[in-house]
């Protein structure tokens, strides 16, 4: 007992005995480099700033620093098996090359340390009581990280049976295991942990989330007609046909342009050149390449609007905002003016604008429409104050002297007047208004 006292004396008190740092550069710590980085590595992790450290609220979920768990955008290397040193150092390391070391760290105080940015093994901690009190006092601190580096102890040294045991009565945890496998895609694990809890819906879609890896576009087809029969939610499985179906349609679409395109057959291919390929793009670019390439299609044929419109139930306001932007890009006033017409059941014609003709208004704008054109749908406008606004920002006079006409409006007629060029065809509609009101 003396000799051992004598001994923790000596290591105290003897020059002999250093303890580590990260800025000493003796040579007699060049062996201890491969450690400094490893711990270097966790510290970029746990900052030692408390308010910056990412917390655990007590629903489970995650909070506090965005960029923290569960994205995890700079882990995901080093958080495979390959790599689970890098983010937990203290997990590689024998404990003898650590001399800021301690045998009698209880869980509390590791995770503390931990929670710190310290080295601390937990190779110590065998037995299953003591890894799960680790992984409750983990969770106490609320510390993502932390509980994210014991949970990668545990999965190395427990049998997955036990682990997804004791993690269901542990919803934190779990949690953050879950999102954890998701971000380093062990798909593998990430199944079997499902299916264990029994989450059937959460399975089928985390199998359809591997479509993303799939590059091929034939494959990923097949693929997709394969997750068709997954046990998914009625609106999930609604999702899954309709993202089938489309890039399904978009390979025809594509082989058939391709061809066009390089045989130089379409007048509309050699004047607009395609910028990219229709490949694996969301349903709205699909329909804007659509109605730009192939507008005046039958509905019969694979890459017209109508068609996707009926395939995929687009609403009508989607549908007349996608394609007004398509036509107005290519200034074709006429097919916006269909567009905009609507006729009912007595052969009547009237101009309707899901969207508003506010926006109308706008959209042409950008296109550069003439304003003859813009003129026309600012008259449409319902709003008062609204058509005056766009009408007097857009220069179209004709619909502001209109306007304050039919609001008997002198003064601001006479306002007005000083804004349009003297001796126009406006400053002469204006006097007229003027000399009879």
């Amino acid at each position: 007992m003396s000799r051992a006292r004598a001994d923790e004396e000596e290591y105290w008190h003897s020059s002999k005995f250093r303890a580590f740092t990260f800025d000493d550069e003796d040579d007699e710590l060049s062996q201890l480099k491969e450690s400094k980085r490893a711990v270097n590595s966790l510290r970029d992790i746990v900052d030692d700033d408390d308010d910056d450290l990412e917390k655990v609220s007590w629903s489970g979920e995650p909070v506090g620093r965005r960029n923290r768990l569960p994205s995890l955008p700079s882990l995901s290397d080093a958080f495979s098996d390959t790599g689970v040193k890098n983010y937990a150092p203290e997990l590689r390391r024998p404990k003898a090359e650590y001399k800021d070391y301690s045998n009698d760290w209880s869980p509390r105080d590791t995770v503390r340390r931990m929670q710190r940015g310290k080295v601390c093994s937990l190779e110590r901690f065998r037995s299953l009581q003591d890894k799960l009190v680790l992984l409750d006092e983990a969770v106490a601190g609320h510390d993502g990280n932390v509980i994210t580096a014991v949970l990668i102890f545990l999965k190395r040294t427990l049998r997955r049976e036990v682990l997804f045991r004791e993690l269901e009565v542990r919803q934190v945890a779990l949690c953050h295991l879950i999102h954890f496998l998701k971000e380093t895609g062990e798909q593998k694990l990430l199944l079997d942990l499902l299916r264990f809890l029994d989450r059937t819906e959460e399975v089928a879609l985390s199998q359809y989330r591997e479509h993303l890896n799939i590059q091929d576009v034939e494959k990923k087809r097949e693929f997709l007609k394969g997750c068709i029969g997954l046990p998914f939610s009625a609106e999930d499985i609604s999702h899954i046909q309709d993202h089938y179906t489309l890039l399904e349609r978009q390979i025809i679409i594509e082989a058939n342009d391709r061809h066009l395109a390089m045989a130089g057959q379409s007048e509309i291919f050699r004047k607009y050149p395609r910028k990219a390929s229709i490949l694996n793009m969301p349903l709205v670019t699909t329909l804007f390449y659509s109605c730009f390439y192939h507008y005046t299609e039958a509905e019969g044929t694979f890459s017209s609007p109508t068609n996707l419109k009926k395939t995929f139930k687009i609403p009508d306001k989607q549908y007349v905002l996608t394609a007004l932007a398509a036509r107005a890009k290519l200034r074709a006033w006429e097919d916006v003016d269909a567009l905009l017409t609507t006729k009912n059941w007595l052969g009547y014609t009237k101009k309707k604008a899901p969207i508003g003709f506010h926006r109308v208004v706008e959209i042409l704008q950008r296109n550069n429409a003439p304003v003859q054109v813009l003129q026309e749908y600012v008259r449409l406008v319902e709003d008062v104050e609204t058509r005056l606004n766009l009408a007097t920002k857009y220069k179209c006079h004709d619909v502001v002297i209109d306007t304050y006409r039919d609001l008997k409006d002198r003064i601001q007629l006479m306002a007005y007047k000083c804004k349009v060029e003297r001796g126009s065809a406006e400053e002469e509609k204006i006097n007229s208004l003027l000399s009879n009101m």
